[in-house]
């Protein structure tokens, strides 16, 4: 018997969420208690805390620790279920789910949760030579190839001169200010004492934005000390300058200048999640799919779009930030909104909430910026970044390992996460630098982009 004909029989309102992303699991957590019973989909078993993505890159922490099992973060939801599998589209007609596998899936009641994923906005080669910063596995893969290209400039120092040690994060956005000034301080504080033969002097950070700032959402004082922050750090911050070609061998700009380099890390531009354009439905800019005012899907009240997957509006008219908050407010206003119309009461519109911004430059520089009008930067900034993030990150042994291993880089100067994974395959002289060979990099394969169903969100690194 299919999982349509089970759910048929079932007297309980079926509610599925797909995404198990911040916004996806907090529907479930504020379901848990409903006369309901719900069921979360995503291909992936495990939540990211994205947030931290850039350390694992840059091998401040190991990717166990900014992760959860999906499974053990629904334990005491009795309601609740995990169902690992691929969202192929929805048959709005009989109220399905279509997944990878023949089965279908019956609701009554539809979250969509499934977030953003890189765009490439069109630009030659980003996608073939370009690494992510969206998953686990690209994250781990930014981390082997940075160690291998030490690695090899160590085997031979010629290639530091055929750009081996030049690294482009594209993007002066939060996560493009937080790799750019990771990667600093990892190749001044660390790589130069693992790696003593290697001139690490000369390995180049180079930031490339394509406006007239970085962390263009923030306050000008502060986007001025970030900046400020970044270049006594060594960054080499490029503004209004845009990526016009990524090769194997090189960045090329818009100007005409090009930078040899065999790592470009992409920490700018989202789209919607794929499965949007599967859905049938009207998507506005960024391909993000247009809501009512309570987050409901215009003709079907049944369904909520939340997170990055949907373009919502504030009392301003501008669209909602791509940001966990968001995310997270989203999820709650959905799960209660099925309670209301359960309830047969009348749905109430969304209403984010702002609860303020931060970003880290590295050790014991940060910004923030509050509604309130207050802001900080430098030492106290940082800790209250450090403190949001521990709060935000899920487990107890998480908040440890992560708060252990930031005391011991931050006292010792060492990192505790920097293993090369996999073995180099004979034909990298050729490939160095595209994504193809980073087959051997992760534990499972080739950093693939996001599925459809993967709730693993581009903008959602920001835990406010």
């Amino acid at each position: 018997m299919t999982n349509a004909n089970l759910n048929a029989q079932n007297k309980r309102p079926q509610v599925v969420i797909v995404g198990a992303g911040f916004g996806g699991l907090k529907a479930a957590q504020y379901l848990r208690r409903a006369p309901v019973d719900v069921t979360v989909v995503d291909a992936r078993n495990h939540q990211v805390f994205q947030p931290l993505l850039y350390q694992v890159a840059t091998a401040a922490l190991d990717a166990e620790e900014i992760t959860q099992a999906t499974r053990v973060m629904l334990h005491g939801s009795r309601n609740t279920r995990f169902r690992l599998a691929q969202v192929q589209g929805v048959d709005w007609a009989h109220k399905q789910l279509r997944l990878e596998d023949p089965d279908a899936l019956a609701f009554d009641f539809l979250i969509l949760a499934a977030g953003a994923v890189t765009n490439d906005f069109g630009i030659p080669g980003v996608t073939d030579f370009g690494f992510g910063l969206k998953s686990v596995e690209e994250a781990i893969a930014i981390r082997c190839h940075i160690l291998r290209m030490f690695e090899l400039c160590n085997s031979d120092p010629a290639l530091i001169e055929q750009g081996y040690l030049n690294f482009v994060v594209a993007g002066g956005g939060p996560t493009g200010v937080e790799m750019a000034g990771a990667l600093a301080e990892w190749f001044s504080r660390v790589m130069r004492i693992d790696f003593p033969q290697v001139d690490v002097s000369r390995a180049r950070v180079i930031l490339i934005e394509a406006i007239d700032k970085v962390l263009a959402p923030f306050d000008t004082a502060l986007q001025h000390y970030a900046l400020l922050s970044l270049k006594r750090r060594g960054v080499d911050v490029r503004l209004n300058t845009a990526v016009s070609r990524v090769t194997a061998e090189s960045v090329e700009l818009k100007g005409g200048e090009t930078i040899p380099t065999r790592s470009v890390i992409w920490g700018t531009g989202v789209k919607a999640n794929p499965l949007a354009s599967a859905l049938g439905v009207e998507l506005g800019r960024g391909g993000r799919v247009i809501v009512n005012p309570d987050m409901s899907l215009p003709g079907k009240p049944f369904v909520f779009v939340i997170g990055d997957l949907a373009l919502g509006k504030n009392p301003d008219g501008g669209p909602h930030p791509q940001l966990a908050q968001t995310a997270l407010q989203g999820g709650k206003h959905a799960a209660l909104q099925i309670e209301r119309l359960l309830n047969n009461e009348a749905t109430q519109p969304f209403v984010y909430k702002d609860p303020g911004t931060m970003a880290t430059i590295g050790r014991s520089a940060a910004v923030a910026e509050f509604p309130n009008g207050l802001k900080f930067t430098g030492f106290i900034a940082w800790l209250m970044w450090l403190f949001l993030h521990l709060v935000y990150l899920v487990g107890f042994r998480n908040r440890a390992n992560v708060f252990i291993n930031w005391i011991w880089a931050y006292t010792l100067q060492n990192y505790a996460a920097g293993i090369l994974l996999g073995v180099l395959p004979h034909h990298a002289e050729d490939t160095l630098g595209a994504p193809g060979w980073q087959a051997d990099a992760t534990p499972s394969g080739r950093s693939a982009a996001p599925t459809p169903t993967s709730s693993q969100s581009a903008s959602a690194d920001r835990p406010g």
